[in-house]
């Protein structure tokens, strides 16, 4: 009895060997081929913390603010219809020159940028900011998409092409050459991201003693986002196509500073905020 005993604990002790012996070598592929099934022919999908971000590298606002300045001055726009003829010419032009670049950006908006169906909304919002921070009177008048155009363009830095900032330039149409040009933006540069407006021409009632540039550019400079300037001290008067104009130095990228220009056009009474090495 005893012996019969220890006969069956052996045999299933054998059996069981055997068992771990067929799962350790058959097991995983079977594992494998189970998940497999799972898987396959179905659409899985999987939360990311990183989801939707890094779509392009961000810049600071006063990083975007340098590398756009060095972009526009890499290239020769017209500053106002006072001084250039060809305005119209530069429309959806390319621009590189050395280590900045400043091309019409043809594949279009990316991510959250702003697209061209929204711009123009996006500029009435700016201009209502600043009618109501005292940048712009009240009576400029708002964006109508039938008077105005819309390029986007990518200022790039060659040498880091990383170090890049999409803008919207938004124009009063060359094609309406008889339109009544008064109380209206003429020009303006939109951050592509969140609408922020580096640089802008307009046709304003102001004349330049209406016109306090140190209050303008401390308002312009806390909805941009970056720091107080420093007034830019220079005994060259001929700096500019016209004798109303102040500029103040931001800090740039890494060492390097960028010019904003607060001026004014007498004559047609056109208010500019420009940036520039």
């Amino acid at each position: 009895m005893i012996y019969m005993k220890k006969s069956t604990i052996n045999y299933i002790i054998f059996v069981g060997a055997v068992l771990v012996m067929a799962l350790s070598i058959w097991g995983p592929e079977k594992l494998a081929q189970y998940k497999d099934r799972a898987l396959l022919d179905r659409i899985n999908t999987e939360a990311s913390e990183m989801e939707g971000e890094g779509y392009r590298y961000r810049l600071g606002s006063r990083e975007r603010l340098y590398i756009l300045s060095e972009c526009l001055n890499s290239q020769s726009l017209p500053e106002s219809e006072q001084n250039a003829l060809a305005r119209g010419e530069e429309e959806a032009a390319d621009y590189q020159d050395g280590a900045y670049a400043f091309v019409v950006n043809h594949r279009g908006p990316a991510g959250r940028e702003i697209t061209e169906e929204e711009i123009f909304s996006a500029c009435n919002e700016m201009l209502d900011e600043f009618r109501a921070l005292g940048i712009l009177p009240q009576t400029v008048k708002e964006v109508a998409l039938r008077d105005y155009e819309a390029v986007l363009y990518s200022a790039i830095d060659v040498l880091e092409p990383r170090n890049n900032v999409a803008v919207w330039k938004v124009s009063l149409s060359t094609s309406r050459g008889n339109a009544d040009k008064s109380n209206r933006l003429l020009d303006a540069y939109l951050d592509a991201d969140d609408g922020k407006v580096y640089e802008f021409y307009a046709r304003t009632e102001w004349k330049w003693e209406d016109i306090d540039p140190d209050l303008i550019v401390e308002k312009w400079s806390a909805y941009m986002g970056i720091e107080s300037p420093e007034p830019y001290e220079t005994e060259t008067p001929f700096l500019e196509a016209t004798p109303y104009f102040k500029k103040y130095v931001f800090a740039g990228l890494g060492d390097e500073r960028t010019i904003v220009t607060v001026g004014f056009y007498e004559g047609i009474n056109e208010i500019f905020l420009k940036i520039s090495k």
